[in-house]
């Protein structure tokens, strides 16, 4: 999967009504990166991209990254510490392999709201929408 190939297949638009429409159950936030470089390690990318992105200032600790790396065919998906001790590793292997699944049938749009969907549910079980929930974090797809 080439990186111009992936984005271009990608169909941002209904990606992000996908976040949108994830994130009116629960005040969590879910967030999509895709990146044009070659990390050897999808995860540790990840990690810091998710730092940079200041996913780690929302008031529950309950952010979501979901990143990929198409030139080494590669993604991670990142969670903060609230979400993480709700769920455990379980719940990312499983959401993981999912996504794996459908980027391999070359569905690039549906492999991302998949896991948007999945992340959203999870959230939604865990983060429920407060009355004063707002969205703390964009919902755009961004690329270095």
């Amino acid at each position: 999967m080439k990186t111009r190939e992936f984005i271009s297949r990608l169909d941002d638009s209904k990606i992000v009504a996908e976040i949108t429409e994830a994130e009116k159950t629960t005040s969590g936030e879910i967030r999509i990166f895709i990146s044009r470089k070659k990390p050897d390690d999808a995860l540790v990318r990840a990690r810091e991209r998710f730092e940079k992105m200041g996913m780690t200032r929302t008031r529950h600790r309950n952010a979501v990254l979901i990143y990929f790396a198409p030139l080494v065919q590669k993604f991670a998906v990142v969670g903060d510490s609230g979400i993480h001790e709700k769920c455990g590793d379980a719940f990312w292997e499983e959401t993981v392999m999912e996504i794996g699944t459908h980027l391999r049938s070359d569905h690039f749009t549906e492999a991302v709201q998949h896991a948007v969907r999945k992340v959203g549910a999870l959230l939604a079980q865990h983060f429920p929408a407060e009355p004063d929930d707002t969205d703390e974090l964009p919902n755009e797809i961004e690329h270095d």
